[in-house]
């Protein structure tokens, strides 16, 4: 088990009165913000790990008790199955969780070391996928098209043709090093030194294929064009990583399964928005009697234009906020909003009928101008 510093009840952030529905909420909330597929800060997944572990323990009744009575002392040596097990993690994330890895027990086999036995796994694939923010808004389905080494589909990865076997390297045995060794120095201060290499027979596989598969010419892995369907959740956030299993590398040992493909989502740039998380934000430029005698503007939102009134007297750099004009946030809770910032645009020429108008505003309001 994780050894935490913390007290439980402070990492979720709850009175050690709260009752279940209190600590439900605190950790959902808190495992979607440390995610690792969408928080990419340095630490996140050692605090996601920390949330994860505290849940396991404050959702049980009688863990809870045993923490309450002897803190840590009494849930040490739980592994991950006894800790995770019981937990409905769908009921708990709905849809999302299966978006970013709750789903089953996959994420906390990774993070929590709970490997099953059989060939090492291949290695995960990022990839970026640029969306328009009318997709954010609704969700739904996106094509992504992708390039990436896959498990030669003929030898299943091992390299050799089919009805033929690889054998083991009988210059490294199967290890795919070689050792060379040395002794230096003199009687009583000899020194042994160990030089390890790539075999270089076997090129470090630790396999000789006498009969290399005819497709993939040994290498036991071919390039792949794919179209993936990946399905964007309402108010997906900005960097949100959604994982697809199974279409990433493949892996280095033949018969081992592949690793996955981590779709990074970005937010396409829009001349009418600039994004912050659940808000967005749209500029306007007044004018300097606009900003004296107010104005009204018409502006975009998501949901078509409105109008917006600009109060008298609005000073340069202020913004008015719109409520629940911008994205929708992730998992449902509500709508970001829409902010207007204001800039003042100072005439750079004027003409004579304006000049004059400016110099009587400046004799009738002169103002507190160092002279």
């Amino acid at each position: 088990m994780t050894v935490v510093e913390q007290d439980y009840y402070e990492t979720l952030g709850v009175g050690r009165d709260a009752d279940q529905k209190a600590i439900k909420d605190a950790f959902r909330r808190l495992a979607l913000k440390y995610h690792p597929d969408r928080n990419k800060e340095p630490g996140a997944e050692e605090r996601f790990k920390a949330i994860a572990e505290a849940y396991a323990v404050l959702s049980d009744p009688k863990k809870r008790t045993d923490y309450d009575r002897s803190g840590f002392a009494g849930v040490a040596g739980f592994s991950p199955e006894d800790l995770f097990g019981g937990i409905n993690f769908q009921d708990i994330f709905g849809a999302e969780g299966f978006d970013l890895g709750f789903a089953g027990g996959s994420l906390f086999d990774r993070f929590f070391g709970r490997h099953r036995a059989g060939p090492v796994r291949g290695d995960d694939i990022e990839v970026s996928l640029v969306i328009p923010l009318d997709r954010v808004v609704s969700g739904g389905d996106e094509q992504l098209h992708i390039h990436h080494p896959s498990a030669c589909p003929v030898c299943k990865g091992s390299g050799a043709k089919v009805g033929t076997a690889a054998r083991e390297c009988p210059e490294c045995r199967g290890s795919g090093r070689k050792t060379t060794s040395s002794r230096t120095g003199r009687s009583k201060a000899e020194v042994l030194v160990q030089q390890i290499t790539v075999c270089p027979s076997c090129h470090g596989s630790g396999r000789i294929i006498d009969e290399p598969c005819p497709r993939c010419a040994g290498r036991g892995e071919v390039s792949v064009e794919e179209t993936l369907t990946v399905n964007i959740p309402v108010g997906v956030e900005e960097g949100m990583a959604l994982r697809v299993p199974g279409h990433g590398l493949p892996s280095r040992v033949p018969g081992g399964a592949p690793g996955d493909l981590l779709v990074v989502v970005r937010s396409a740039a829009d001349s009418r928005f600039s994004r912050e998380g659940a808000d967005l934000w749209h500029s306007a430029t007044l004018s300097p009697a606009e900003a004296a005698l107010g104005a009204e503007f018409e502006i975009p939102t998501l949901d078509g234009s409105v109008i917006v009134t600009v109060p008298p007297g609005t000073q340069p750099g202020s913004a008015l906020r719109l409520s629940g004009k911008g994205l929708p946030e992730f998992g449902g809770r509500g709508r970001g909003d829409l902010y207007l910032r204001l800039h003042l645009q100072i005439p750079e020429r004027l003409s004579e009928e304006a000049r004059q108008l400016y110099q009587r505003l400046r004799a009738l309001d002169p103002g507190d101008r160092i002279r």
